[in-house]
């Protein structure tokens, strides 16, 4: 494995033979820490969020879930 540092971006090179699955899983939580990084939102402000988002899908989906 080789990390380089550039002044843009960090680089990071592979074998070809590591395992696909788990560089997803790594890629993924990659993405998440880039997406949240300059965020200033706080957990209660998560926790809300996910409160309303699942409110507003079991106000529209529970009719397929309760017969």
């Amino acid at each position: 494995m080789v990390i380089e540092r550039t002044k843009d971006e960090v680089i990071i090179r592979l074998p070809a033979y590591v395992n696909t699955d788990g560089l997803q899983r790594l890629v993924n939580f990659l993405s998440y820490k880039e997406a949240t990084a300059k965020s200033e939102a706080t957990q209660a402000d998560v926790d809300e969020l996910a409160k309303e988002v699942k409110k507003g899908w079991w106000a529209k989906n529970s009719s397929k879930h309760i017969k």
